[in-house]
């Protein structure tokens, strides 16, 4: 490591650990190495400055002061105490502590926060009778202590405030968009202004204030009142302030980004973030529903962060996504549309198969983005006009992986066919074809492979033997229909089981029957039982169910 360089850990969301290592890169970062939601790195003060300053994925920069194995809390204070604080406190400051625990052996984190302090009032105590006091609001010293397992960190904070707190925004709308977030999912595209950027459910206008500053290249700490390395002891106001002020690298966009929300509430409150920015000039917005978008400019890219039915509730989340994928395929024809939302079933009511699939985290929940290449007609025909014109579409750079896996075009494939062809088939003929799987047929004979090779002569046997059943059948029914005929002079009709005859005394219904000259049951004789009505009448006899002796 060179003279005056240093270890500097840079924090972001997870999925963004690559989209952070090309833009430390970018600003001329060494020695890099990614990790979970981190990226390591070596520099001087002014790399740490730039890094606070133009880093758009990046939630804190910090810079490690100590590195100890602990496995209890009292070792964690042993060691903190053992670091020379003096160049960092004094007794006059303040300082607040932030704990990260991944450890079996710790079990919360505010315990391991509270030994630090008691670790750092300590020091101070034993040496100069007097402590530095303890503030969790604007401090003058943030110190962070990550431990995973039993690897500790101390760093400090140069960072204070995270990151993703650019300064611009003035008002928000329900769960709004992390802004390193919002600049991460557009940088994951490869867009970097050379195509018109359409959102069409803005909200409070986080992705299309992020897709025009990316565009115009302006730094996301243009608009941030302060960081925390501006009260160290060693603060460089000059060399912040040439940071600052160098604009060599911005540049022009010749596009526009394109908003829209179906609340003019939210419309309202994105104009005010967007006029905060500076950035009226190049965002034009509407309140209008997305099932009402008819046209779309060219060319462009489209990024929306649509409603999960989570943190914002839909009436019917399913037809929401429904009508986003007809618009999409309607509308957007010759686009690329990546889509952030939570729930496979979303995904599913799209009806559009994804390019591309990427984890991310937008607060705890665990989300994916999508990319859908949109187009029109067939998608063979589609991949075959890009590999003859090239692929020219927006969103290509450093930022984006190429997830394609490299097949054989069709021509080689059919050449390679064609030397197969004209092997000698099990039948001694030229040209035979192959096996279904394109294997060789003079291999040994196997039971499968004869019963695939039997198989056609057997579905012909079996469908001569369905035809001639059907043809019995028909001459069946033929010779029923001649014979059931209704013959109305006295044959009866042949109707199921039973046959009417309208010269019959008796009507078949079923398996009963019914006489229209039998006598009704109560005047009827039931044999091998008594006919109470032939005796005389009895006054003693036992009555029956409703009956009363007679006057």
């Amino acid at each position: 490591m060179k003279e005056n360089h240093f270890e500097i850990v840079a924090k972001t969301l997870y999925g963004l650990e690559d989209v952070l290592a090309e833009e430390l890169i970018a600003i001329g970062a060494n020695d890099m190495k990614t990790g979970r939601r981190m990226v390591s790195f070596s520099g001087d003060m002014a790399m740490l400055y730039k890094a606070n300053f133009h880093c758009r994925t990046a939630l804190r920069i910090l810079k490690p002061v100590a590195h100890f194995k602990a496995d209890h809390a009292d070792a964690v204070y042993r060691e903190i105490k053992n670091i020379d604080w003096d160049k960092y406190l004094s007794p006059d400051k303040t300082f607040t502590i932030d704990a990260v625990v991944y450890s079996e052996k710790f079990n919360h984190s505010k315990f391991v926060a509270y030994r630090t302090k008691d670790a750092i009032a300590d020091y101070f105590n034993e040496k100069y009778k007097k402590r530095p006091s303890v503030r969790v609001n604007n401090p003058d010293i943030y110190i962070n202590i990550h431990i995973s397992h039993d690897d500790c960190t101390v760093s400090l904070d140069s960072s204070g405030e995270s990151l993703h707190k650019r300064g611009y925004r003035v008002s928000q709308v329900d769960a709004p968009l992390n802004e390193a977030l919002a600049a991460g999912m557009i940088l994951k595209t490869g867009w970097c202004g050379e195509a018109n950027f359409i959102d069409p459910m803005c909200g409070s206008g986080t992705l299309l204030i992020e897709a025009a500053m990316i565009a115009l290249n302006i730094a996301p700490g243009l608009f941030r009142r302060e960081y925390a390395f501006e009260r160290w002891p060693d603060f460089d106001r000059e060399l912040l302030d040439e940071i600052y002020n160098d604009e060599s690298a911005e540049r022009t966009f010749d596009f526009k980004c394109y908003g829209s929300d179906i609340s003019p509430v939210a419309v309202a409150k994105a104009v005010k973030n967007i006029r905060s920015a500076g950035l009226s000039k190049y965002i034009e917005l509407k309140s209008i529903p997305f099932q009402q978008y008819v046209e779309a400019p060219h060319p462009g890219i489209l990024v929306m962060n649509p409603p999960y039915g989570e943190r914002i509730s839909s009436d019917d989340i399913f037809e929401l996504y429904s009508m986003i994928g007809e618009r999409l395929k309607h509308v957007f024809s010759g686009y690329e549309a990546w889509i952030l939302s939570y729930k496979d079933e979303c995904f599913d009511k799209i009806g559009l198969r994804p390019k591309h699939r990427i984890q991310l985290m937008n607060g705890d929940l665990e989300c994916e983005y999508r990319c859908y290449e949109l187009f029109e007609g067939k998608n063979k025909d589609y991949k075959k006009d890009m590999q003859e014109q090239g692929d020219r579409r927006p969103g290509r750079s450093l930022y984006k992986k190429d997830f394609s896996v490299q097949k054989p075009a069709g021509m080689e494939r059919r050449e390679r066919r064609q030397d197969r062809i004209g092997r000698t088939g099990p039948d001694g003929e030229r040209n035979a074809p192959l096996h279904r799987y394109g294997r060789s047929n003079e291999r040994p004979e196997t039971a499968y492979g004869k019963q695939e090779r039997d198989r056609s002569s057997g579905n012909k046997k079996f469908a001569e033997k369905r035809l001639a059943a059907k043809s019995f059948n028909e001459d069946k029914k033929s010779a029923f229909r001649k014979s059931s005929s209704s013959d109305r002079n006295g044959k009866p009709f042949a109707k199921g089981r039973d046959s009417f005859d309208k010269n019959r005394e008796t009507f078949g219904t079923g398996n009963s029957r019914f006489d229209k000259d039998r006598r009704p049951a109560r005047e009827r004789k039931f044999p091998g039982k008594d006919n109470r009505r032939d005796k005389p009448y009895d006054r003693n006899r036992k009555l029956y169910r409703g009956e009363r002796h007679e006057d």
